[in-house]
């Protein structure tokens, strides 16, 4: 944190913690923004070099640099860089063991001297495996050893004592995202994919569910089209899906009619409105979708067509079942 935030003089008022807060946030927004002019082509071969990887992103570090880089492991892996984290105190316990000369090394450490994880490299170079190194010190050891470069270099900590890794930690984090999005770009990955990769998730769920998944097949409002509607009212009512399906005699969806077709309908005709038919007031091209249609497609016809429903039927129009809005609520 900037010093400017705190003085040494003593019984001077000291700021709030909202002030601190903030003026932590903007020296982490400035170390983020003074990233930028540090890109250079070692970045752009750092994404080659992952890209090009026939094995695995094999991410290390020591201490904060472990947690930034495990985070960093779970981001690449989410989004189609095959990656997993490694601390280097276990590597030589038998995790060595893992690595290949087809695999990537991705090191972290803002000083590029941190002592544990030096003395692991002598090994990943003796295995072949290439490294890409994210340091603050383009002088370090680690720099020098490593194929790629990237640097990080953050001009001090947000840490009022420039001590404790904020700034540099940051930025790290960071700058293992830009690899990420880079490798998504360069892979042309899609939210399908990303999908596949958190199928637990909210979207992995609106992605990869479909149709046949969430549809109501039990006790659906079937109707015919010269069904009063009087006797159709009673039909939409047990379906409880607001709606009522016409069913021609071939057995295929002759139309559809909603609430608030027979609310309109009430009180367009009033006293006459027993005496009319399904027929007189259905929609005859209802929004039908396939058996495999996602949910996130679904969803997409019902607020294009501000509809709370869509049909699902077979290729030759025979109704299988019905997708309200709430059904895609997952």
């Amino acid at each position: 944190m900037s010093s400017k935030a705190y003085s040494d003089t003593p019984n001077a008022p000291q700021p709030t913690p909202r002030a601190i807060a903030e003026q932590c946030l903007r020296d982490e927004a400035q170390a983020l923004l003074n990233l930028i002019p540090q890109l250079d082509d070692a970045f752009d071969r750092a994404v080659d070099l992952l890209y090009t990887c026939k094995g695995k992103a094999i991410v290390v570090g020591v201490g904060k640099s472990g947690n930034v880089g495990a985070k960093i492991a779970g981001t690449l892996s989410s989004t189609g860089t095959p990656a997993f984290f490694a601390n280097p105190l276990d590597v030589f316990h038998g995790d060595l063991g893992v690595m290949t000369p087809h695999d990537v090394v991705l090191a972290l450490s803002n000083s590029g001297q941190t002592d544990e994880l030096l003395r692991f490299i002598p090994f990943i170079r003796h295995m072949h495996i290439p490294i890409i190194a994210i340091t603050g010190n383009a002088d370090s050891l680690l720099a020098k050893y490593s194929d790629v470069h990237i640097l990080a270099r953050v001009e001090r900590e947000a840490c009022p004592l420039n001590l404790a890794p904020t700034s540099s930690t940051t930025a790290a984090m960071a700058m293992g995202d830009a690899l990420a999005i880079a490798l998504m770009q360069r892979r042309g990955f899609q939210p399908r994919d990303f999908a596949q990769f958190h199928p637990g998730g909210e979207l992995g769920k609106r992605l990869l569910t479909t149709a046949t998944d969430i549809m109501h097949t039990d006790n659906m409002p079937t109707l015919h089209a010269d069904m009063h509607l009087g006797d159709a009212i009673i039909r939409v009512s047990k379906g409880k899906l607001g709606m009522g399906v016409a069913i021609g005699n071939d057995g295929r969806i002759a139309g559809l009619i909603t609430d608030g077709d027979i609310r309109r309908a009430m009180e367009k005709w009033q006293a006459d409105f027993f005496n009319k038919q399904v027929a007189d007031i259905m929609t005859t091209t209802p929004k039908c979708v396939a058996q495999d249609t996602k949910v996130t497609d679904i969803q997409r016809i019902m607020n294009t067509y501000k509809i709370h429903s869509v049909l699902v039927t077979d290729d030759d129009r025979h109704l299988l079942g019905i997708v309200d809005h709430y059904s895609c609520m997952l």
